[in-house]
């Protein structure tokens, strides 16, 4: 079994969020799927199977399955546009949250993805304690949002992950106006066994749709300000949104596995 590692909203190597991804002929078992990911220990290994013009695609955390992955989703579509479907424009994944499209544009690929929708929740001590910074705001949907006004501590910020894994939310991220950017956020995730995600796209189906409404434009250039760092350039619409980056090969690996 061939394992791709790939560096998602990255432009060189060692930015961005790495993803494994498989390319198979048919799916092995879950057991095995989360033992692959386990080994890689990456935030996500991702499975892709071709189903007539399309694909299945199903990502593991070290933590067991979760239903949206952002890079790891970029990360197969660029395997993919590089080497199984080098005269495509564009690649259709049917997935836990519906069918996603990535479409290349330029040097981006561009993933059409659905925005959660959002619910204001009272800030509590327990998210200042677990963050380790004043917060202003608290957003849930599937993750925890959380907004500060201090976005020049958000590179720096040591969070507490013990505590951070007894808030709401499957994920936990915190997210400030930024100045060079629109945004800038980092995303945690105590709960599927990985301490930070680098980028995590699925959180931004959070971050956009907040700044958008915030900042009354479409358009949100974000980036998420971890120690790889990443940009991701996206955009409403509707009850959905596009967002765009790039990737690299860092390396191609054969998996010596049995069920």
């Amino acid at each position: 079994m061939k394992c791709y590692h790939v560096d998602a909203f990255a432009e060189k190597p060692f930015e961005g969020n790495p993803a494994a991804v498989c390319v198979l002929d048919k799916y092995p078992s879950d057991a095995l799927m989360l033992k692959i990911a386990i080994e890689n220990n990456l935030s996500e290994t991702a499975f892709a199977v071709k189903e007539g013009e399309n694909y299945h695609l199903r990502w593991f955390t070290p933590g067991g399955e979760i239903d949206l992955c952002g890079h790891a989703t970029l990360g197969t579509a660029f395997v993919l546009f590089t080497f199984f479907e080098k005269e495509a424009k564009s690649i259709t994944f049917h997935t836990m949250s519906g069918p996603l499209t990535v479409v290349k544009k330029g040097d981006l690929l561009e993933m059409d993805f659905p925005a959660y929708e959002l619910k204001e929740v009272p800030v509590t001590p327990a998210m200042e304690e677990a963050f380790g910074v004043p917060i202003t705001e608290a957003w849930l949907g599937r993750d925890l949002l959380c907004v500060t006004e201090d976005a020049a501590a958000i590179p720096a910020l040591t969070p507490d992950q013990a505590k951070l894994a007894e808030l709401d939310g499957l994920l936990q991220h915190i997210t400030a106006k930024g100045t060079e950017y629109d945004s800038v956020s980092r995303t945690f995730a105590p709960k599927l066994a990985v301490a930070e995600d680098p980028v995590c796209g699925s959180g931004h189906c959070h971050i956009v749709p907040l700044w958008a409404q915030k900042l009354c434009k479409e358009k949100i250039i974000a980036r998420q300000a971890s120690k790889r760092g990443g940009t991701l350039y996206c955009e409403m619409q509707g009850d959905r949104l596009t967002m765009a980056g790039s990737a690299v090969l860092y390396s191609i690996a054969e998996l010596y596995v049995e069920e």
